[in-house]
């Protein structure tokens, strides 16, 4: 009775077990431990649903057999139950129910790889790398990821309180409320003649979104458009085949990745196969330490080709991939059955992306200088010559004007400059480079500004190389 429950339970995964060729070309030695170890299962689970002190049920048996032996494995591969099994699958068409939260774990926490662009949790300032220890009051220890992932979700407009350790700050609170994410995966604007995407995940619609965008900077630009920068800051994965596509996107030709199983035969590449639709611009991609999986499949192949240069920090360094097998009637297991490499051969596994040029986040301030130092330049001194190319009805320069006593005017007092919503901030109110940074708005992200700085001194040296 106890192998019925047990094979009916978790059928295919046991069936797999027995009757795989790896397992079938074993000595029969071999063949009488397994069945003693699933003998041993069967006489654990006997005497845990009879003598537990709390009555439990086969099924929550099963399934927590079946995680526990997969979550062993690697920290990405586990069971999905069939309630599970339907959000992943809703989660990847772009639309789902939660707090729009990548994470995994790590040490029995829940450890955040990165928020969801426009959702609960990036509202809330949950970042890359925060710990989260407690939810409502109630330890994340000791629960998988999916128990913990299950307690995360709930009914919309619902409240979650988590708890938060991050590196340098005492553990802090925060209460999420929970929403219906609707993920806008691209997002794009012209930005000083210059393209800018965010992608923020790799979903089903993410290929056809990013061809809309890079379409609609070309006609935006026109000929002033400088280049492209790819932002794929916190972009925590998502799916291969959308990955692939997007770096095709900027390639015409060559390897974008290869995944290599643990049978050689089972080796697969994946090539560009149709045109760069940027033409050949100068392409600067962000990338950071929660950059991930998908992210650093498309990052890899730009950079191995030199169709690109990175730019950020060190991406989060994961190197595998997992597939989703159903399990009639059982939900699915995700189950991690290749590692990937760029197309130079290099695997990132727990290694991450260097960028090419290292660039922290970081807020910039123009320097106070004193009055007496305001404005000084050749022009400032007396008897200064003047220049003759410019036109005599050119106005003096500005450092040559006087007020009606004959002083130099003072420097006028700096003015309130408007938010992003277009309002003037109130006085004493933060200035934005106090604020946190915030990704898309140069003046506000040193990187993005330092990327767009760079593509502006390549479409120089391009133009100028072009005329010699």
């Amino acid at each position: 009775m106890i192998r019925k429950v047990m094979i009916t339970a978790g059928a295919c995964a046991w069936l797999a077990l027995l009757s795989s060729p790896a397992t079938a070309a074993t000595d029969k030695a071999n063949n009488a431990d397994t069945y003693r170890l699933l003998s041993l299962f069967g006489d654990v689970f006997e005497r845990v649903r009879n003598e537990y002190v709390e009555p439990v049920s086969d099924e929550e048996l099963i399934e927590a057999a079946l995680n526990g032996m997969l979550t062993s494995l690697d920290p990405h591969s586990g069971y999905l139950n069939p309630k599970s099994f339907r959000d992943m699958q809703v989660q990847t068409k772009g639309e789902f129910g939660g707090l729009g939260i990548e994470v995994t774990m790590e040490n029995g926490w829940v450890k955040v790889i990165s928020p969801i662009d426009d959702t609960p949790a990036a509202k809330a300032g949950l970042q890359p790398n925060d710990f989260i220890t407690h939810l409502n009051g109630e330890p994340v220890q000791g629960l998988s990821l999916n128990d913990a992932v299950d307690r995360m979700r709930g009914p919309v407009n619902t409240d979650l309180k988590v708890t938060v350790r991050r590196d340098g700050q005492a553990p802090f609170e925060v209460t999420l409320t929970r929403a219906v994410i609707k993920i806008q995966t691209v997002k794009y604007k012209l930005q000083d003649n210059v393209g800018y995407i965010r992608v923020s995940q790799f979903v089903e619609s993410t290929d056809t979104n990013l061809r809309k965008a890079i379409d609609q900077l070309k006609k935006d630009g026109g000929a002033n458009l400088q280049g492209f920068v790819l932002d794929l800051r916190n972009n925590p994965g998502g799916l291969l085949d959308q990955a692939v596509a997007v770096a095709g996107d900027f390639l015409d030709k060559g390897e974008i990745v290869s995944t290599r199983s643990r049978h050689p035969e089972d080796t697969q590449r994946f090539n560009a196969h149709g045109k760069d639709l940027t033409d050949g611009m100068p392409l600067v991609v962000l990338i950071n330490d929660g950059s991930a999986s998908a992210s650093e499949i498309v990052a890899g192949a730009l950079q191995d080709h030199r169709r690109a240069i990175l730019l950020g920090t060190k991406s989060f360094g994961k190197g595998s991939v997992q597939t989703i097998m159903p399990l009639k009637d059982h939900g699915a297991m995700r189950l991690t059955t290749a590692r990937y490499y760029t197309p130079s051969g290099r695997s990132i596994q727990a290694v991450g992306i260097e960028p090419d040029i290292k660039v922290l986040p970081s807020k910039v301030e123009a320097l106070n200088q004193p009055n007496d130092h305001f404005g000084r330049s050749e022009a400032s001194l007396p008897h200064a010559l003047k220049n003759d190319t410019l036109p005599k009805t050119q106005a003096k320069p500005e450092s040559d004007a006087k007020t009606e006593d004959g002083k130099a005017p003072a420097p006028a007092a700096p003015q309130p400059q408007p938010a992003a919503d277009g309002k003037t901030p109130p006085a004493g109110a933060p200035s934005a480079l106090m604020e946190a940074l915030r990704m898309g708005d140069p003046a506000t992200d040193y990187q993005l500004a330092r990327a767009i700085d760079l593509l502006r001194g390549l479409s120089l040296y391009k133009g100028a190389a072009k005329a010699n």
